[in-house]
């Protein structure tokens, strides 16, 4: 089974929960749209390299294709449509007009210098302008692209354009257009949501604690979060590592550190751990915030934490799924839990439209009322068909795009 194949999994429940129209559920199994396409590229010593990207529109039935652009060597089209259709189901589930698009390029960045990241991001747009526009489809930052990538984006395409076009992309610097807030807003959404799950459970965020896998933006923000809530941090975890310390982290220390040597590892005072201890810590708030299928049939009956959420997408497996269900473990899902970073987009391509530009506050508080919004929305559909949240959490996004596919007279 691949992730496509895998993700479809929950919303095949969801559509049986709720007997959504054949006819609705067939338009929503696939992507509107994909484009492959070859992007050649001068290096710096003097030969041409091409690279493949991809660009996945999976829906514009509630509005323009929304979501980000990766550049990782395993970038596959199966992952973009995967993430597209993600993407469209977390667009709806929070109540923005928009629909699902992801894309991508197999690189490592890491292998290119500074002007060969450049020529191969201005290249990529160039391919897949015809696609792309504020009214058609927005771009935004994913894993190991950045503000000054969408700024080269930005710039490419408004060159295209013949004139500015900061609606195009979201996730820019401020000085172009950017949002406040935006940094942090992937990171607050999962607070936001792990804070509202406490509620229900009766749990003061003094007397939880959390392990944050991934360190990230959408961890580290995710850990500073915590602690700013007053959730102990007692685990943390990046790519080279986890460390553990039982009373608790200074998790913008923590970032600091991170940010002097590159990781995590070795900060004062940490006691080593591997990522499989961090995953059965026991803490009341689980986050995975690094990849994709990091709790699997093999390991998710070793989870001790009461409450999974998902920075991450696709952290969970279905079969990971059934054991915490089985065991009590409440799941927020990637589709609500991390839907804070395209909110935030979604304010800052509203700002970009109208050249009127919001404080932090007004962003911050924005975010967090549309996010608690969505998570009792979907807390409620729940209780009322008697399911997991994952599968609450589709059963809401399949009713509006259904309802807006009824109305435009697709079904």
């Amino acid at each position: 089974m691949n992730i496509f194949e895998m993700a479809h999994i929950p919303l095949n429940k969801a559509i049986e929960v709720m007997q959504l129209d054949a006819g609705a559920a067939a338009i929503i199994a696939t992507p509107e749209r994909t484009l492959e396409v070859s992007i050649p590229v001068k290096m710096d010593d003097g030969s041409t390299k091409v690279f493949t990207g991809y660009r996945s529109q999976h829906s514009t039935v509630l509005g323009p294709a929304k979501g980000g652009v990766r550049y990782h060597q395993n970038v596959s089209m199966d992952e973009v449509k995967t993430l597209a259709f993600w993407m469209t189901c977390k667009c709806a589930v929070a109540g923005l007009p928009y629909g699902g698009g992801k894309g991508g390029i197999i690189v490592d960045p890491a292998q290119l210098s500074k002007r060969e990241l450049e020529a191969l991001t201005r290249g990529y747009i160039d391919k897949i302008a015809p696609l792309i526009g504020e009214k058609k489809d927005i771009p935004a930052p994913d894993m190991n692209t950045n503000a000054q990538v969408m700024g080269w984006m930005m710039d490419e395409y408004s060159k295209i354009a013949g004139q500015f076009e900061p609606g195009f992309i979201t996730g820019k610097a401020i000085g172009v257009g950017g949002s406040l807030g935006r940094t942090a807003a992937t990171g607050r959404g999962v607070v936001v949501a792990a804070l509202e799950a406490l509620k229900l459970q009766g749990i003061e965020p003094y007397e939880a604690t959390a392990a944050v896998q991934g360190f990230g933006n959408v961890g580290s923000w995710t850990a500073k979060l915590f602690c700013d809530a007053g959730v102990k941090v007692i685990a943390l975890g990046d790519v080279n590592g986890a460390i553990f310390k039982a009373d608790g982290f200074d998790c913008y220390d923590v970032d600091a550190y991170a940010k002097k040597t590159g990781s995590i590892v070795g900060y004062p005072g940490s006691k080593p751990i591997t990522n499989a201890q961090l995953l059965a810590m026991e803490v009341t708030v689980l986050a995975p915030c690094a990849i994709e299928l990091q709790l699997t049939k093999e390991n998710a009956a070793d989870v001790s934490a009461s409450i999974i959420v998902e920075g991450a997408n696709g952290p969970t497996t279905p079969e990971a799924d059934e054991i915490l269900e089985e065991k009590g473990v409440l799941v927020i899902p990637d589709i609500l839990a991390n839907g804070g970073g395209v909110t935030v987009s979604y304010f800052e391509w509203v700002q970009n439209l109208y050249r009127y530009f919001w404080t932090e506050k007004e962003v911050i508080d924005k975010q967090t009322e549309m996010m608690i919004k969505a998570f009792q929305e979907v807390h409620a559909k729940a209780k009322e068909y008697g399911v997991p949240l994952r599968v609450a959490a589709y059963i809401v996004a399949l009713g509006s795009i259904a309802e807006a596919m009824k109305i435009r007279g697709m079904v």
